[in-house]
């Protein structure tokens, strides 16, 4: 089987070039669960690449890290030689797909889907080349072929083709029709207009293939089934199990409890970093597969080395800096890994990037202090109070007689005082009192 590199820098892994070699791959990270027929699909792909497309709702101005496994997965076909199209779902995010919830969401307006769409396009850049290569990425929004269709078009040329016992067998609106809240019209007709976007760009891009979540089964196989009904052409479709912790919940929130976006607007690559690191070593192995580009090969060697030593948490690192270098860049990767090191691994305050410095001072309390304050000489006891560090002068003294005080990772002796030579990159001082609580000074002008 050959190997390529993966293009574009931000992610060092291998994947399978020569054909259906995609799918052994994607089998043994576990991200097969349903599937048209898998023999067929094999021929197909054996005869040459594919179109193969993957839907996004943007029912935010950010995807979400329930979004990582669809974004990999095509990356993962565009490396093998396949051409991606990744839909924005302008017409299906305005009513929102009925499972997995148990009562109607909110429509969303023209305005909110635009400024949610423009949110989400430039992570999708991160991780698909949209470029005119002969497998460069295309977006489409299904709401340029959703808006110009009639009632009447729709009811003939979907409505027609689909009766209502199969939508009534779908596991999404059954079990949404059985609860209390029932479903609307509304959200019944979601699959419907799903799967006309499968018939539109089977019939307008040549595409043969749609992926997604296993939640999303029954609204792929109808649409599998239009294609054939419609077009008269085969369609395949493969589906991936959901992202779930072991309880069956799914990673959609950091263990504080945050959201977990893909958009540093929304959660920074520092505290992106950080939701992954108290996942549970039982999950490294699965995650590791499934969220990275590393072969399987080599997540076998991190887990070993992780068995060997499971308080470095390896495993969890690696996952970590794996995931913030495919959302984020390897700059921010790293500066974020870095920062992870300075507050809670010990690693030499003084060595630290700025970067570093710049980033955790959206993360951690902060405050400005006059630089010449500084530049005189400033008793580490006044620093510690101006700055907000301690909430008296009389109780930064006390911590210091402690030896709860500590300046850029050094425990501070009584006495101490701060200078020019103690602003790291000549702008700033990281204070520690105990083992965990940080704060760091911004030496400014005013």
């Amino acid at each position: 089987m050959g190997w390529t590199r993966v293009r574009g820098g931000e992610h060092d892994g291998r994947v399978p070039t020569n054909g259906s070699a995609i799918l052994d791959d994607l089998a043994s990270r576990g991200l097969i669960q349903d599937s048209t027929d898998l023999d067929h699909l094999r021929s197909r792909l054996d005869a040459g690449p594919i179109t193969v497309y993957c839907g996004f709702d943007p029912s935010a101005d950010s995807l979400h890290v329930g979004n990582l496994i669809g974004l990999l997965v095509m990356r993962r076909f565009q490396e093998a030689g396949h051409r991606p199209i990744v839909l924005a779902g302008g017409a299906t995010g305005m009513i929102g797909d009925p499972g997995g919830r148990s009562e109607e969401r909110n429509l969303l307006d023209d305005d909110t889907l635009a400024a949610n769409l423009e949110g989400i396009v430039p992570q999708l850049k991160a991780f698909l080349d949209f470029g005119d290569g002969p497998n460069g990425a295309r977006l489409v929004d299904n709401r340029s072929w959703t808006v110009a269709m009639s009632a009447i078009d729709f009811l003939r040329d979907v409505g027609k083709h689909v009766t209502v016992n199969q939508m009534l067998a779908k596991e999404a609106v059954r079990g949404r029709i059985e609860s209390e809240h029932g479903i609307s019209y509304t959200e019944f007709s979601y699959m419907l207009l799903q799967a006309n976007d499968f018939v539109h760009l089977a019939e307008l891009e040549g595409c043969e293939m749609q992926v997604g979540g296993s939640d999303q089964w029954g609204n792929i196989s109808l649409g599998v089934d239009l294609v054939r009904r419609r077009l008269g052409r085969s369609a395949h479709a493969l589906t991936w199990p959901l992202l779930t912790r072991p309880d069956g919940t799914k990673y959609g929130k950091s263990a504080s409890g945050e959201q977990m976006w893909l958009g540093a607007h929304r959660m920074s690559p520092y505290r992106f970093y950080q939701a992954w690191m108290p996942v549970e070593d039982s999950e490294m192995r699965k995650l590791l597969l499934q969220l990275t580009f590393l072969s399987p090969a080599e997540v076998e060697e991190v887990v070993s080395a992780h068995d060997e030593a499971p308080h470095e948490r390896l495993a969890q690192r690696t996952l970590a800096r794996e995931l913030t270098a495919s959302v984020h860049g390897t700059d921010a990767a790293a500066a974020a890994e870095e920062a992870s090191r300075v507050l809670f691994g010990g690693a030499p305050v003084a060595e630290v990037a700025r970067g570093t410095l710049e980033a955790l001072s959206s993360e951690i309390p902060t405050s400005v202090v006059v630089r010449d304050r500084i530049l005189d000489g400033l008793d580490l006891v006044e620093l510690t109070a101006d700055a907000g560090a301690a909430k008296s002068r009389s109780e930064a003294r006390q911590l210091l007689a402690q030896g709860g005080l500590a300046i850029n990772g050094e425990t501070a002796a009584e006495g101490r005082v701060v200078t020019e030579s103690d602003l790291l990159h000549g702008r700033y001082v990281l204070l520690r009192r105990g083992k965990r609580a940080f704060h760091l000074v911004v030496a400014g002008e005013h």
